[in-house]
């Protein structure tokens, strides 16, 4: 009953805000509600709700603050010059701009935190897919598929919950895992390429003028008001100081970014109107965002506390042929595609892996072979509902989540495969223990 319940829930809710029936917010507070009453759990979903809610709010107030202190150091113009240096590079060609997205998004998510990177790579490069009409769901895309392929990063997260729940150390995970992740990212650049070429056939070649202004939204650029081109290397310290201390983990990011954004307004608009100016002109941004954190705190608290996450856990384990057990490595990869999008990674490297691994084991499956299997998901993971950065990805590109799903879950399908076959071709997971 429970586990029917469950995969129904997840089913109804994704097709609701797929075929725009309820927005995100809306689907992720009803739905879970709704069945965990016809689960008979009544008046103790609230406790649940709350819980969830208690688990996410630390990131809703780290998003928050970042996206108030990345919208003021855009408002003062710091990310202009890059924006300028970017477009010579890349000229007016969408194929270079989509191609270039990609690889400044590899770049930034060298820090491990989805967050930081969707916003420095949004700062960067949105004026550009303005100024030449270039669809934002083409950045959405290629900007998750590069953070999804560096999400394996030990700093990441999931490998070393993937080490701590298999008792390995994150080296024997990831190591091996470095040139699938070169061959992954090598197919993220072609992707990039492909939809750089559709793009560009769409709108033709544009021809703008490259030493003007380069962005033309006020919304998305600095104005001629808000611009603080005499602030320019402060505001730049400021950020490499913050980006220093956020890859040290010396600090609480929510702090970090609390800290920094009441410095960055202190300094660039000293003055008590400009202030609540700034506030007022990035609550558009921040409300919607941090409103979709915290539905989906109701989400997987729900999800969580019926136990409807054990519930798909132990019917997958359960129903898993004895003839595909010598494959367990593949299933194991197969396997981590919709469990890390339909539930969360604590859920499936801590409560599912294990059971993996103890059954792989008996086939000859190391852990550490089982472990780097479940690291292919993560292509697709970024995907999930349940993932809060993304709300803000979507959040600073303004489109629809259920559009950028659509868009990009078949090309993100795609670098799932990619990196399972090179993981088969290069060893670093076996096809098969037969003896």
């Amino acid at each position: 009953m429970l586990t029917t319940l469950a995969y129904t829930m997840i089913i109804v809710f994704m097709a609701l805000i797929m075929t725009k029936r309820l927005s995100a917010m809306i689907a992720l507070i009803i739905v879970p509600i709704v069945f965990g009453l016809i689960g008979g759990f009544g008046m103790g979903l609230g406790p649940m709700m709350l819980d969830g809610i208690k688990k996410l709010a630390p990131t809703g107030v780290m998003l928050m603050f970042a996206i108030l202190y990345f919208g003021i150091m855009i408002d003062a113009g710091l990310f202009d010059p890059a924006v300028r240096m970017i477009l010579k590079i890349v000229g007016h060609d969408p194929t270079k701009i989509v191609m270039g997205t990609f690889l400044l998004a590899t770049c930034v998510s060298l820090d491990g935190d989805g967050s930081t990177t969707y916003m420095i790579t949004c700062a960067a490069m949105l004026p550009l897919y303005h100024k030449l009409g270039i669809s934002r769901l083409v950045l959405t895309c290629v900007i998750m598929m590069a953070g999804g392929n560096m999400n394996i990063l030990p700093w990441g997260g999931p490998t070393a919950r993937a080490a701590s729940a298999l008792g390995v150390e994150a080296s024997q995970l990831f190591v091996p895992m470095i040139l699938p992740m070169i061959i992954t990212g090598a197919w993220g650049l072609f992707v990039a390429f492909v939809l750089g070429r559709r793009e560009q056939r769409r709108l033709g070649r544009i021809d703008l003028p490259v030493g003007g202004g380069v962005v033309a939204d006020p919304a998305v650029g600095a104005s001629e008001s808000t611009a603080r081109p005499h602030l320019i290397w402060v505001n730049l310290a400021l950020t490499i100081a913050l980006m220093v201390l956020l890859i040290m983990d010396t600090f609480p990011l929510q702090v970090l970014f609390m800290v920094a954004a009441a410095i960055a307004l202190m300094i660039n608009y000293p003055r008590l109107g400009e202030q609540k100016e700034r506030l007022e002109a990035h609550a558009a941004n921040i409300v919607p965002v941090v409103a979709l954190i915290f539905a989906a705190g109701i989400f997987v608290g729900i999800l969580s506390g019926t136990k409807m996450v054990d519930a798909i856990a132990a019917s997958v384990i359960s129903g898993l042929p004895h003839w595909l057990e010598p494959y367990l490595a593949v299933v194991t990869a197969v396997l981590s595609v919709p469990f890390t999008f339909f539930i969360s990674n604590d859920a499936f490297y801590f409560g599912i892996l294990p059971i993996l691994a103890k059954a792989g084991a008996i086939h000859g499956f190391t852990a550490a072979e089982i472990g780097r299997a479940s690291l292919v998901g993560q292509q697709v993971h970024l995907l999930s509902p349940l993932v809060a950065s993304t709300y803000l990805l979507v959040g600073l590109a303004k489109v629809e989540f259920g559009d950028h799903q659509r868009f990009t879950l078949l090309w993100a399908l795609s670098a799932a495969v990619v990196m399972l076959v090179a993981t088969l071709l290069l060893g670093v997971i076996p096809l098969a223990r037969l003896g």
